[in-house]
């Protein structure tokens, strides 16, 4: 789709802070991270809902989510990975992969200041972090 912000990221037609790629999947760095190394795995080709993936996609977007969640545990020394779709801002079917230093760090608790019809996005880290980032993950592939 030609007005698909990751369709673009995709085709290259954008830049972003890869971690992987392959001919059917692309993992990169969120531009607003929840925490530092948040990072997206989507499917290249344009599917807006997760659950119409086809079923071995999407046994590969979370093979490569777990692959990027044990590598962001021996980075940053985490418990816990958070993995989740939500699909809200990009209507094009995305893998969130979020290192968790806290309970609420992808709970709707540490929004709801916002208001039910509001959002505050993250702030962007610089882009020579982001690339530093990229490259400590993208290392383990």
């Amino acid at each position: 789709m030609e007005d698909c912000l990751f369709c673009k990221i995709a085709s290259g037609a954008l830049p972003a802070h890869k971690i992987y790629e392959d001919p059917e999947i692309l993992a990169f760095l969120d531009l607003h991270p929840i925490r530092e190394g948040h990072a997206l795995v989507i499917p290249k080709a344009h599917h807006v809902w997760f659950e119409d993936l086809p079923q071995a996609l999407a046994t590969q977007i979370t093979t490569c989510a777990q692959h990027i969640a044990r590598t962001m545990k021996r980075l940053y020394h985490v418990e816990r990975v958070a993995l989740f779709y939500t699909g809200i801002h990009v209507p094009h079917a995305h893998a969130h992969v979020v290192p968790m230093h806290h309970v609420h760090d992808v709970t709707s608790a540490a929004y709801l200041r916002d208001g039910p019809d509001s959002f505050s996005a993250p702030p962007q880290l610089p882009a020579d972090k982001m690339s530093a980032i990229a490259a400590k993950l993208r290392e383990s592939f």
